[in-house]
Parts: structure tokens; sequence; C-alpha cells
């Protein structure tokens, strides 16, 4: 045992422990017009601040098959190709029902949206608008999210 005293050994594992980050899944949706690339926004259910769909891993689908999910759910995107690979990832706080936030790491997905349809599972509590990648980068909170959409 070395000489530092026993309660000064002890101290750090009183901190707090972090939580492991849990994972996502999230489909950048984009067209191609003739004033460049547009990329699709939503807004989130809770607080309303522009995001990119994004949900939980599916249980017998892939991950990027996921995101397409959550593409179709919370932005009606019908028909797109999809990226099998992430092109990136960006970390935020995931606000839960109990109040809780919890780390969260979303996959994104690179999708060409092909078709977008007006009614869709999610449509009456998101809005969804398209903007320029720097546009959607000024409109995001998060940091990595806004380098990702710069990039594009």
């Amino acid at each position: 045992m070395s000489g530092v005293p026993k309660h000064r050994q002890t101290k750090s594992t009183k901190r707090k422990p972090q939580r492991a980050k849990r994972l996502q899944v999230a489909a950048l949706c984009y067209k191609e017009t003739k004033v460049g690339r547009q990329v699709l926004l939503i807004t989130s259910r809770d607080t309303g601040r522009w995001i990119v769909p994004k949900g939980w891993p599916m249980k017998g689908k892939d991950d990027h098959e996921a995101a397409l999910i959550e593409a179709w759910e919370e932005a009606g995107v019908s028909k797109a190709d999809i990226e099998e690979e992430p092109m990136g990832f960006f970390e935020y706080a995931k606000g839960l029902s109990s109040g809780d936030t919890v780390p969260v790491e979303a996959q994104v997905y690179l999708t060409r949206v092909r078709d977008l349809q007006k009614t869709y599972p999610e449509v009456d509590q998101r809005t969804r608008e398209w903007f320029s990648p720097a546009e959607a980068a000024e409109l995001v909170d998060e940091p990595d999210l806004k380098a990702i959409l710069r990039a594009i």
C-alpha cells in the first residue's frame, strides 16, 4: 500500500459514474436541386428544435434500415437510397420522459430522398423543411452534426 492516507485513496471512487453512451441511428436526408443540395430537417417533438430523423436501433433490422424507417415515420420519406455505412457520428443528451437525460451517440447514414409523402405517422407532431447544408448547420444544436452538415 502506498503512503497516501486511506481517506484520500477512496475519494475518487465517490464520483458519480458516467453512463455509457447509448446508440441511435439517424438519416441525413438530402436531394439534389437546381440550386444545389438540400437537406431535410424536422423538429423534435419535445422542444421543437431542428434535428435529423433518428431513433433507436431495431431488432431484426440493420442500423441503416432502422434509420430509413425513422425517416419514414418522422419525416415522410417513402422512397430513398441509403448508404449502408455511417458517414459520421454526433453526440447529444437525449431527454427521457422521466426527466432524466442519457448520453447518446447517433450514427448518421446519408440518405438520398426519392419520394416524400404528405401524410406519415408523425405528420401532426413535427415540422419538416428543406434547407441548404449551410442553413441546416446553423439551425441544429449539436456541434458534430453541424460539422457533418457543413461537410456535405
